[in-house]
């Protein structure tokens, strides 16, 4: 794992910040020598290096690099949260969404997936499991900047590429061929039901009790026009809804 930018802030001329590294001070997550502290994580190395420049240009103090889960773990266990971590989903060494879900869970607050899919169930998935923004490997260095300040700023960015996958990514045509929106809890739901899990399992592992997730199928039936399960995640996988 290599650390790469690390070192005092860029000066400019009379000792002022040069122009492309001055940020608002709504995006400095933390008062520190430097701007922001990251973390990338891709299994390329010429990526993961554009990223890091492009990274520094926009102000980052420290860049920590890492080329599987196994390292990118080891740095997060190591040194605690960056202020924002860039990670890959096909890293060699397992799944990128775990590596988001377990950030996620050491505190690290702004995660960006850099991946080459945008099949919608990937994208929901990604948020669904952190992160706060989602980026194609194909992105023009302008759209990277602008998601990775959204992020910087607290909000959350998908890629324009992507972004309408995420309003019609849940909704399902019902047997009749009309498609029906279907809300997050009940993508959920389903998912779980195409797990093969029972309504009690589904309850213990969104916290909810098995009444409530009979009272989100049957929702989901009259929905979709169908109250058999296997027919309604039949039809939630063929809109990409479900994996």
């Amino acid at each position: 794992m290599a650390v790469v930018g690390q070192g005092a802030p860029m000066r400019g001329a009379a000792g002022h910040p040069p122009a492309h590294a001055v940020l608002s001070p709504a995006m400095v997550p933390h008062p520190r020598e430097e701007l922001f502290s990251v973390l990338v994580v891709d299994d390329h190395p010429l990526l993961r290096e554009a990223i890091a420049a492009r990274l520094r240009s926009m102000g980052a103090g420290t860049v920590y690099e890492a080329a599987s889960v196994a390292e990118a773990r080891a740095r997060a266990h190591a040194n605690g949260p960056c202020d924002l971590a860039i990670l890959d989903l096909g890293l060699p060494d397992g799944s990128g969404l775990d590596l988001v879900t377990e950030l996620r869970s050491l505190g690290w607050n702004r995660l960006v997936v850099l991946a080459s899919s945008d099949d919608p169930y990937a994208v929901r998935s990604a948020f669904q499991a952190g992160a706060q923004a989602y980026l194609l490997k194909s992105a023009s260095a302008a759209i990277v900047t602008d998601g990775v300040k959204r992020v910087l700023d607290g909000g959350v960015y998908a890629d324009p590429t992507v972004a309408p996958l995420l309003a019609t990514g849940t909704r399902v045509p019902g047997t009749d061929n009309t498609p029906r929106e279907l809300s997050a809890r009940e993508v959920e739901v389903l998912q779980l039901v195409a797990d093969g899990q029972s309504n009690k399992e589904i309850g213990e592992a969104l916290s909810l009790s098995a009444l409530t997730v009979k009272s989100h199928l049957s929702r989901i039936g009259r929905k979709l026009g169908t109250g058999d399960r296997a027919q309604m995640v039949a039809l939630a996988m063929r809109a990409g809804v479900i994996r």
